[in-house]
């Protein structure tokens, strides 16, 4: 038996799944650790956890493949957006990884996006500009920390880190480098506006490769610590967008994929890149072939997590011995479409697609002294899914309407949840139950590294039958009053989101 390693090396836990060669995964791994959140606006990562959590799954899936007497093809990786760590000239860090999370570069991304030069960016780039971004994290830390910039000598993500210490290069694959806000989309090099900005040099970058390029030959350090043969290969993959579309075989133009678990996003793949004109998407290389558009969204599940935690009756909870998310699932139920006419805004972490604005904040609109705590609790759960809905609408109007949407993440847990997207989006919904996209995306990717396939579209024939959740007519005709209003509200909103994050933070 032959196997392969999907690795998603994500925000607060790496996650593995072992693969035979039908892509039919075997186990699963996983290992946790802290996001560090120690000033306003912080979220970082240590890397020397993200890095044993990596040695951590790649040896328990070793364990397995010996004690089966079975052979380990490669390891292939998944990894999370726009992470940014500074090196020294040794590769040794200087600081924490800084995550996709981190918002301590909003009035960078505010400033910028008033000039000229941001059009002019993200036509190049295909990035929004966003403190998410890499590109205005540097520009962050030219402003505020130009001493520790001064002493830079390379410029990392975590993967590039990772694949440094495992086999000293230092080297990322195209669709992270596209993530990062410094590749221009046309050339497939590092843009020269962005590392005249940034005071860069090309050379402190990593070498861009193709997501199924390989690595071999541990390091001696990395042999002493991985119990799997030195000369495994090691396959580069991308980011875990790109890597959770072809993981949900949502694979060409037609398909449009959406997860959403502690965030969201919806996401395209199309054969040639498209630029929102209003700068409202992203666009990404993925290979030489594949380009991915869509839209990350900070708010997804963690914003019902906050609602069920305030709007659950605990009492509830403990007289009828439940889940507090099962009883908030049973009591949204039983409220109609619309919440009596409450719409939520879910921006408690500010927002990035279609609006991005780190500065955003949530808002109830419409609140009455008729209205409940049921009502509100549904009104989350909808506010949440109508953010995704605008989205959609974006990425619908940019490349058409899609044949098929596929769905993915810890909502799937939820019922309600799955209907209420079908019923949002006014389309069928595909429910994929796997949770592990990202991973399989990835194992895939080392399939075609190694010659065993042509093409991304064989997920499709090898992914257990969907779910599909049909939109109900009438439910759907609701939200379709309901999402120009939330549409509306946000625009209304909006010039007073600085205003109050900045109050917010006396």
């Amino acid at each position: 038996m032959e196997y392969l390693l999907g690795i998603d090396v994500g925000t607060v836990r790496t996650k593995a799944i072992l693969y035979d060669t039908k892509l039919r995964a075997k186990q699963v791994f996983r290992e946790t650790y802290s996001l560090y959140r120690d000033a306003a606006g912080m979220a970082e990562q240590e890397p020397a956890e993200v890095l044993a959590a990596v040695e951590k799954v790649i040896n328990d899936a070793a364990a397995v493949v010996k004690r089966e007497n079975c052979t380990l093809l490669a390891v292939a990786f998944s990894s999370e957006n726009q992470s940014l760590i500074l090196l020294d000239e040794n590769y040794e860090p200087l600081t924490r990884i800084i995550t996709w999370a981190d918002t301590r570069a909003r009035q960078v991304a505010s400033r910028i996006k008033r000039n000229l030069v941001a059009r002019e960016l993200f036509m190049d780039t295909g990035t929004p500009i966003h403190p998410m971004s890499p590109f205005v994290k540097l520009l962050w830390l030219k402003e505020e920390h130009p001493q520790l910039l001064a002493k830079t000598a390379y410029v990392a993500d975590i993967k590039s880190y990772i694949f440094h210490y495992l086999f000293d290069t230092f080297k990322i694959d195209i669709s992270v480098a596209s993530c990062s806000g410094m590749l221009n989309i046309n050339t497939r090099n590092w843009d020269e506006q962005a590392l005249k900005m940034t005071t860069m040099q090309a050379h402190q970058l990593p070498e861009i490769v193709s997501s199924t390029s390989q690595e071999v030959g541990l390091t001696p350090a990395a042999q002493a610590r991985l119990q799997i043969p030195a000369d495994t290969p090691f396959v580069y993959g991308g980011f875990g967008g790109a890597m959770s579309n072809i993981g949900l075989g949502a694979v060409e133009k037609g398909t449009v994929a959406i997860s959403i678990g502690t965030s969201a996003a919806v996401r395209v793949m199309t054969d040639a890149p498209v630029i929102d004109p209003q700068q409202r998407l992203f666009c990404y290389a993925l290979d030489a072939e594949h380009w991915v558009i869509g839209g990350p969204l900070n708010n997804g599940g963690d914003v019902f997590q906050w609602a069920v935690n305030h709007l659950v009756d605990a009492n509830a909870v403990k007289n009828e011995g439940t889940d507090p998310f099962k009883l908030a699932n049973q009591v949204i139920a039983d409220v109609p479409a619309g919440s009596h006419g409450l719409i939520f805004h879910p921006f408690l972490g500010g927002e990035r697609a279609p609006i991005w604005d780190a500065n955003a904040r949530g808002s109830f609109f419409g609140l009455n002294q008729l209205h409940t705590r049921a009502d509100m609790l549904r009104s989350v759960m909808e506010g949440i899914t109508m953010n995704v809905g605008s989205v959609f609408e974006v990425l619908t109007d940019l490349v058409g309407s899609p044949q098929k949407v596929m769905a993915a993440g810890g909502f799937t847990d939820s019922l309600v949840w799955r209907q209420m997207l079908a019923d949002v989006l006014g389309y069928p919904v595909g429910i994929a139950m796997a949770h592990g996209s990202c991973c399989l995306g990835a194992a895939t990717i080392a399939l075609k590294s190694l010659g065993r396939i042509e093409d991304f579209s064989i997920v499709k024939d090898l992914l257990a039958e969907a779910k599909v959740y049909e939109p109900d007519d009438a439910t759907a005709y609701t939200y379709q009053k309901y999402q120009p209003l939330f549409n509306q509200v946000e625009q209304l909103l909006k010039p007073a989101y600085a205003a109050i994050s900045q109050l917010q933070e006396q």
